[in-house]
């Protein structure tokens, strides 16, 4: 997952990564109701920065193959998120959604497409609930969007706006799974400067 952080203090900046790990967290529960399965984040959150310029290495570079899929944050103030996976993960996920063996699915066709869409929906509408609860603000994702290009690619388009504002991201990689499922993918998490002010004043920043 990235987040912006330039300019936020020490204590502004811990209570963003507590924020987003909480939200985290939850987007998980709602993915073990998806998949009637019970699913933890399995990897420690352990945040750190890289340039914006840098995120295509995250996923291999800038022409490596990525499915992603991208929501929209709306509502107090305006955001990005998006869940990107290799197209061999994209697979093994597909696999996970379905109750399937892993192998079973070969090729990303419409319903492993819309099962991948679905997850993005449910994953972030939880992330988003979690956040609103917290800081009691009125935040909502757009329907998803799943694509399948080149990592620079897919990220343009969500770094594109926050590019303008901010140089600076902070990282944490998800890894989750069943007992014998591991998945690992990038959960980016991409607010406005004006969403982090937001979140982080809650209400009084209304």
């Amino acid at each position: 997952m990235a987040t912006q952080t330039t300019g936020l203090t020490p204590a502004e900046e811990a209570r963003w990564t507590s924020l987003v790990s909480k939200g985290i967290d939850m987007s998980v529960v709602g993915l073990s109701g998806m998949v009637g399965k019970d699913v933890r984040v399995t990897k420690p959150v352990v945040p750190h920065k890289i340039q914006i310029k840098d995120a295509p290495e995250l996923l291999g570079g800038a022409e490596a193959q990525a499915v992603a899929v991208y929501l929209q944050i709306r509502g107090a103030a305006p955001g990005h998120m998006v869940l990107v996976y290799t197209p061999e993960t994209a697979i093994d996920l597909v696999d996970l959604l379905l109750d399937q063996p892993m192998g079973t699915t070969k090729e990303l066709g419409e319903m492993e497409l819309s099962a991948l869409g679905e997850m993005g929906n449910i994953m972030g509408s939880f992330f988003l609930n979690t956040l609103a609860d917290t800081t009691g603000l009125d935040l909502q994702p757009t329907p998803p969007a799943v694509l399948m290009d080149m990592a620079g690619s897919v990220l343009d388009m969500a770094l594109a706006e926050i590019m303008l504002e901010v140089d600076e991201l902070l990282i944490v990689d998800t890894v989750f799974g069943t007992e014998d499922r591991q998945i690992h993918g990038t959960f980016l998490v991409l607010p406005s400067p004006a969403l982090v002010w937001h979140l982080l004043h809650g209400e009084d920043a209304a």
